[in-house]
């Protein structure tokens, strides 16, 4: 007699209980290759259940080649079915890293996330349902790799008003954010053994995706007005130089015009082409957002964009602007990588630029942050008093808080977080050369209500008075 444990009140069918059983038993051996089956009709009675519901579990595991009937003999276990257990394979006890812990009593000053109680979601979902109502049929079929006409045209005319960037819509390709933009430049530009000159320091993730393609990173360092353009190797032949000139990552600078034309003068010099990461600069603070690099120099700078941090990370949209020889080639990795983005969102996003929702969004956001920003720097200062320094708050989502009297480790860094439950991290995190910011931490606050900024300030104060005085 087979016995199945049937589970009524489940919201898995009774058809679907009985064929997962039945099929687990057969992969892990319990059933075996030319094992009988008992008849529908006899499993239904045995179950109380309808010979309908067996008849179908039945018909399931036969079309997948698990069962097969013999004419007046009955129903069989199928041979080659039977899959086992990888015995080589260790299953490990799986430990939580610290940095994955998910807790509402945390208080997370990670870097670059906007604060997404404010999102437009009342406008997106207004737009959005008006596109998919409204529009044609096809823009529910296959896009081109380089995204909506309508969002380039958009995109081209936003960024020439509020960055001074020159670009025809031909020259956009929309990505699902700013990591692919930066996955297409290295696979349009790198090749093994190439060489990329890099900010010192900047994001982790950034260096391990130029490295993952065999490029070797030239480390060049940033004081607190960008890369130091008089330190860029003249007997080098790099193919790309990476910067964030509006608002370095994360030390916060912004790069002067000295250093600007610097930087194209030594490109146009070696032959090189620069790539310029533009990711949080319209929420620039004591001025307006500063003209793009790219505007200088458009035969020279890959431009990178997204509204990640305008907007929302779970919009996935981005964007990458290339000189024009570059484009066609770009286009193919971009197919490859995934068709398209997504239409019906870049058709929104379109509409919430054209109709003046993003400028106004910006404008509120701004308020909003710096209120924000200026209460944490209160905090610090009130804390901590002349024990510290903070740089880089002139622009973005984040700022840089300098210990005079510590050096921070990562397992000061986990002790904190596990004690205290407040997270903050390393500048020297982002580091190549290492050794040159162990007493500087990253704060983001963009996310966090005033509540959570005093808070969390109090509880890092708790946990370095455990380690040393704060004042």
């Amino acid at each position: 007699m087979l016995l199945i444990p049937i589970n009524r009140t489940s919201d898995v069918s009774l058809i679907r209980q009985i064929y997962q059983y039945i099929r687990e038993q057969i992969l892990n051996g319990s059933l075996k290759s030319g094992d009988k089956l008992p008849s529908t009709r006899e499993l239904s009675s045995n179950l109380n259940v309808s010979r309908n519901v067996t008849l179908s579990a039945y018909d399931q595991l036969m079309a997948e080649g698990f069962i097969v009937t013999r004419k007046g003999a009955g129903t069989f276990i199928a041979e080659g079915t039977y899959l086992g257990n990888d015995k080589g394979y260790l299953h490990a006890d799986i430990s939580i890293q610290d940095n994955e812990i998910e807790c509402n009593d945390i208080i997370n000053f990670r870097s670059g996330i906007p604060a997404l109680d404010f999102f437009p979601r009342k406008t997106w979902a207004k737009l959005s349902n008006i596109i998919c109502y409204e529009s044609s049929s096809s823009i529910f079929g296959y896009g081109v790799p380089e995204g909506r006409i309508e969002l380039r045209e958009v995109i081209s005319q936003y960024l020439y008003k509020t960055r001074r960037v020159f670009c025809q819509p031909d020259q956009i390709i929309i990505t699902t954010g700013a990591v692919q933009a930066l996955a297409l430049v290295s696979k349009l530009l790198l090749s093994p053994e190439d060489e990329v000159l890099i900010e010192d320091p900047i994001t982790n993730d950034i260096q391990k995706m130029f490295k993952s393609s065999g490029a070797s990173l030239l480390p060049i360092p940033v004081d607190n007005n960008g890369i130091k353009t008089d330190l860029l190797p003249i007997k080098k032949k790099p193919k790309f130089v990476f910067f964030t000139p509006s608002h370095q990552f994360p030390l916060g600078g912004t790069l002067p015009a000295q250093r600007q034309i610097q930087l194209i003068n030594y490109a146009r010099k070696v032959d090189s082409y620069l790539v310029e990461d533009d990711y949080d600069s319209e929420f620039r603070y004591e001025h307006s957002p500063v003209s793009s690099i790219q505007g200088l120099a458009p035969e020279r700078v890959l431009y990178i964009g997204s509204f990640s941090k305008i907007l929302s990370p779970a919009l996935r949209m981005g964007y990458l602007i290339l000189p024009m020889h570059l484009v066609k080639e770009c286009r193919k990795i971009k197919h490859y990588l995934d068709l398209h983005t997504p239409s019906l969102d870049q058709l929104t996003l379109a509409q919430f630029i054209t109709k003046g929702h993003l400028e106004r969004h910006i404008l509120r956001m701004k308020r909003i942050y710096k209120k924000r920003r200026d209460y944490l720097i209160t905090q610090l200062k009130k804390t901590f008093a002349e024990s510290i320094n903070i740089s880089g708050y002139s622009t973005g989502l984040h700022l840089i808080v300098e210990f005079r009297k510590l050096k921070f480790t990562k397992d000061m860094i986990q002790y904190i977080l596990r004690k205290y439950s407040v997270k903050i991290y390393l500048v020297e995190d982002h580091t190549i050369e290492k050794g040159k910011h162990l007493n500087k931490v990253i704060l983001g606050y963009g996310h966090l209500s005033e509540d959570e900024i005093k808070e969390g300030i109090n509880r890092l104060c708790k946990a370095l008075n455990s380690i040393v005085s704060c004042k």
